[in-house]
């Protein structure tokens, strides 16, 4: 279903601020850890992990993969970090610090978005359904059905925060977010970031919203997408 069709309460949003964000990097995931950003870059040849500084957007380390992966989510475990391809069914675990690749695990289907609870990780895959996983054998332990108020199944689900007890979520090719409760897959809201950024100033019809960090020490949200020449810190609004 599009997006606009989701049925479920609308939130409203405000930007506090704005940071330069590199316009060639095809953002696939983004975290937030320990003072800096973490982001996966998408497309075949370009795909990568990088530390970025928040408030310049300066590249401060980078780690190119080989040029038949293609990058999308991820996340933080403890003192690595967690990234899933496209197509490639297989994902990597790296030193945070260092960037040296771990080990690599398999799973079933594509790879979207990733983002992590206190005891799981959360996966996306396109679909309307979430999986969670074991953080250790990346085993599938269950899965959610993400369904709008009206029951309706809301699919293209990407990338992925955990904020506040909530899983966020990206709609791919539109300027939404749907808040998801994590126990029964019902969306509890929606942002709509229309309005944002000028599209006209992107010039590319893959530069859509992908890219959601969140601060918890700081109680701070970053949203991007991907192409995009900006990061935003933003504040949401929930309905009442």
């Amino acid at each position: 279903m599009a997006a606009t069709s989701i049925s479920a309460p609308a939130d409203s949003y405000q930007v506090v601020h704005t940071y330069s964000h590199d316009p060639g990097a095809f953002t696939q995931g983004l975290v937030y850890v320990d003072g800096h950003l973490y982001e996966s870059t998408g497309l075949n040849g370009r795909s990568s992990i990088r530390m970025v500084d928040v408030y310049s957007g300066k590249v401060l380390q980078k780690f190119d993969l080989p040029a038949n992966y293609f990058a999308e989510g991820l996340t933080d475990w403890g003192s690595n970090l967690v990234q899933l391809t496209w197509k490639a069914h297989k994902g990597f675990v790296y030193d945070r610090f260092s960037f040296s690749q771990l080990r690599t695990f398999p799973y079933e289907g594509e790879g979207w978005g990733l983002t992590h609870d206190d005891k799981q990780l959360i996966m996306s895959d396109g679909s309307s359904y979430l999986r969670f996983l074991d953080p250790t054998t990346f085993r599938e332990t269950r899965r959610i059905h993400v369904t709008d108020d009206a029951g309706h199944a809301v699919e293209n689900l990407n990338e992925l925060e955990y904020v506040r007890g909530e899983i966020y979520a990206n709609i791919w090719q539109s300027d939404t977010i749907v808040r998801i409760s994590p126990k029964t897959g019902k969306v509890l809201g929606k942002i709509d970031l229309s309005g944002i950024i000028d599209k006209r100033a992107l010039g590319n019809s893959d530069a859509v919203l992908n890219g959601i960090a969140y601060d918890a020490a700081g109680n701070r949200l970053f949203v991007t997408g991907k192409l995009w020449p900006k990061l935003f810190e933003i504040r949401v609004q929930p309905h009442r």
